[in-house]
């Protein structure tokens, strides 16, 4: 009897688990068979964290350094950030975004063209999590940023021909390659070096090939004779701010997902900006007395870059101390290294960007609490970013000088002495930004950086003016 119970109980349980059994394995065959499709929570955030890097182009760098230049050259700048929207926007699509993220393993420098066109790339196409139309878009934000960078160290005096061809070959020869090498599968990410969303990349790449176009094209007319301030401190600290929040995009956004990593990095990217700023007002204060505004507009800028390359390695300790460190690189180069070498940086984009980018590529190392594939050491690490710091220093600027020497003997790269005195927004197009005597030379404001009128350590005069 108990057998015969025991036996019926078995047949209705395998009668009820067999056909339960054979569900699950087909289901689970299903899912493996069914193509991996976009998070949408993903796919929002980077398309939000694209809008706000092309923000910090259009109009946070163009306000930024629109605010510092004279009035007379206002409008040339603004025209030089679109025009590096326009080129880049175009040239990434072609064969840009495929040199640098295209490759075949064994490639340790430069990618290939097999997605050139973005060939191959559709709707169905994923990066991670994320559709690869919006990652095509992302990184191209970052590509229309780096080489305007560069403006900062050339403003005032370089052909618009001159600047849009420049830019064209400098985004295939420098930018592309060396976004291969550290985020398309290169020698540099091979080595485990740390840069998250681009302290060597976008930063060191334009910083030193700024010092490098500053040195080729030579001083401004009248600079260490006569007073540069910034034409519209106003516009300038505006620019700033847009510059801050777009970086929320540029750092956090570079996880690609609405995740934990992004969290971390968003936090720590407005953390080392507000510690940078508070430590440079306070050297200021020390060291000239006052505390002032184009100080904070600048502090903040190297606080953000600084922390690019260290935003997802590091904690929020880590940011401040990265933010303190910035501060004094930076304020200790405009204030010293500047005036002692006497290149014509007119917006400091080697003082901020290209040491504030290898500081921050070295503090990675130094503070990082994740570390680089591979690397099971922060002494490690810091051998590595080292590596990775020295061979951006050399690169981006012999290609420059290479680049830059090529087009003068083509087409030379300085506007006329006229030109220059008569202002690039008359001589380049024919415009004026506030009215038609304000394009001259004889116009009511006169302007540009303060740091660049003589150097950051004897402007003082010229900014209170």
């Amino acid at each position: 009897m108990h057998t015969s119970i025991v036996g019926r109980w078995a047949a209705r349980s395998a009668a009820f688990l067999v056909p339960l059994i054979a569900s699950a394995v087909a289901f689970a065959q299903d899912a493996a068979e069914a193509p991996p499709t976009a998070n949408s929570g993903d796919t929002a955030w980077v398309l939000t964290a694209t809008a706000l890097v092309l923000m910090m182009t259009l109009p946070g760098l163009a306000l930024f350094y629109g605010g510092l230049v004279r009035s007379k050259n206002v409008l040339n700048v603004f025209m030089q950030c679109f025009i590096a929207a326009g080129a880049v926007g175009v040239l990434w699509v072609l064969v840009g975004y495929s040199i640098a993220f295209s490759g075949s393993d064994d490639a340790s420098y430069f990618g290939n063209l097999a997605k050139a066109g973005l060939a191959g790339v559709t709707t169905e196409s994923l990066i991670g999590t994320i559709p690869e139309y919006i990652f095509v878009m992302f990184q191209g934000m970052f590509a229309i940023i780096t080489p305007a960078l560069i403006l900062g160290a050339v403003v005032e005096r370089m052909k618009f021909s001159s600047f849009l061809l420049f830019i064209s070959i400098w985004l295939l020869v420098v930018y592309c390659p060396l976004a291969y090498m550290v985020w398309g599968g290169g020698w540099i990410f091979d080595s485990g070096a740390i840069d998250f969303a681009g302290g060597l990349v976008v930063h060191m790449s334009s910083g030193f090939s700024a010092l490098a176009a500053a040195i080729v094209l030579g001083k401004r007319k009248g600079y260490g004779k006569e007073p540069m301030p910034p034409h519209s401190l106003p516009l300038c600290l505006i620019g700033a701010g847009l510059l801050w929040t777009g970086w929320f995009g540029f750092n956090a956004g570079s996880a690609l997902s609405a995740s934990p990593l992004a969290t971390l990095a968003f936090l720590n990217t407005s953390t080392a900006a507000s510690t940078a700023v508070l430590a440079w007002a306070i050297i200021e204060w020390i060291h000239r007395g006052k505390p002032t505004a184009l100080g904070a507009a600048t502090a903040a800028v190297a606080g953000l870059v600084a922390i690019t390359p260290a935003c997802g390695a590091v904690t929020p300790m880590g940011s401040i101390l990265v933010g303190l460190g910035v501060a004094i690189v930076c304020y200790a180069a405009l204030t010293f290294l500047k005036p002692m070498l006497g290149y014509d940086d007119s917006l400091d984009a080697f003082g901020v960007h290209g040491l504030g980018g290898a500081w921050g590529a070295l503090a990675a190392g130094i503070f990082g609490v994740t570390l680089g594939s591979g690397i099971e050491s922060n002494g490690q690490q810091i051998a590595v970013q080292l590596k990775s710091i020295v061979f951006t220093a050399i690169y981006a600027p012999v290609a420059t000088f290479v680049i830059l020497y090529a087009i003068k003997l083509v087409m030379g790269l300085r506007v006329t002495d006229e030109d220059e005195y008569e202002g690039l927004d008359v001589s380049q197009h024919s415009e004026s930004a506030y009215s038609m005597s304000a394009g001259s030379s004889m116009g009511s404001a006169s302007g540009s950086h303060a740091m660049a009128a003589e150097s950051y350590a004897t402007s003082t005069q010229a900014r209170h003016a």
